[in-house]
């Protein structure tokens, strides 16, 4: 498509992101992302090897030079904890962007927003280029932009839970709040939950559960891929109006014979 998404500079070849947990092995994984086109990886510093190369890391088989490694916060549940760990991927050389995650419920893993807000503004005064994940709250996702964060990924339903699109209507509220880039975050289960959410005009797609938990996650990468090119696709065409009854596909004017 010719239409680029660009963040703070950065070019993204797809608007398909995609996390590495949850898959049987460090080889399903590389197949999966593979498989899915994206460009965009991210990676949970707390829970996977991606800053020790003398063991097996993740590195090993998701090449940084060919992908563009996010790392992420999963698993923080304070702001100090949060930035201790973006600063820890910094300094092991994993990259400058950082998915800001500080979980505030250990059940439903919601986001704590106020801790998630003064994370961010440490991270961003130290020039990391901060994607926080937030509910899919407009007042918050204003606050995040007006301190500098790069996008906002609100989430469409709880983490790992597959229900798609919960609240369409706060996302169109978001996207009109703010002018940085939205990145739905979360609860995508399957393809068409993914092109709803670029129809809506959301600049991309962040998920792992969705192809991760897929009975053929190869095939369910493959699916994501096509849906995120298709609802963009749809978004910028422009739906034609719904409307209320039926009207003929083909004009009666000019019928042969008539």
């Amino acid at each position: 498509m010719d239409d680029k998404l660009i963040i703070s500079g950065i070019e993204f070849k797809s608007r398909l992101w995609v996390g590495t947990g949850k898959y049987k092995d460090f080889e399903e994984t590389k197949k999966a992302v593979e498989a899915s086109g994206a460009d965009v990886v991210t990676v949970a510093v707390r829970r996977v090897n991606i800053t020790d190369r003398g063991k097996e890391n993740l590195l090993d088989y998701i090449d940084p030079k060919k992908y563009k490694i996010l790392p992420n916060t999963a698993g923080c549940y304070t702001a100090e904890d949060a930035i201790r760990t973006a600063r820890l991927a910094r300094t092991a050389g994993v990259s400058d962007m950082v998915k800001l995650e500080v979980i505030g419920d250990e059940k439903t893993l919601f986001p704590d927003n106020e801790a998630l807000l003064e994370a961010a503004k440490v991270l961003v005064k130290e020039g990391f280029i901060v994607f926080p994940y937030t509910n899919d709250d407009p007042i918050m996702a204003k606050k995040l932009q007006d301190i500098g964060c790069a996008a906002v990924m609100p989430l469409a339903a709880p983490i790992g839970s597959g229900l798609g699109i919960r609240n369409p209507y706060n996302l169109k509220i978001i996207l009109e709040t703010v002018k940085i880039p939205v990145v739905v975050d979360a609860g995508v289960g399957t393809a068409s939950d993914a092109a709803i959410a670029m129809e809506l005009g959301c600049d991309a797609v962040l998920m792992n559960t969705g192809i991760a938990g897929a009975k053929d996650p190869l095939k369910m990468a493959e699916a994501m891929k096509h849906a995120i090119i298709a609802g963009r696709l749809a978004y910028k065409a422009g739906r034609m109006p719904m409307k209320l009854y039926a009207s003929a596909s083909s004009p009666l004017e000019g019928k042969i014979g008539g």
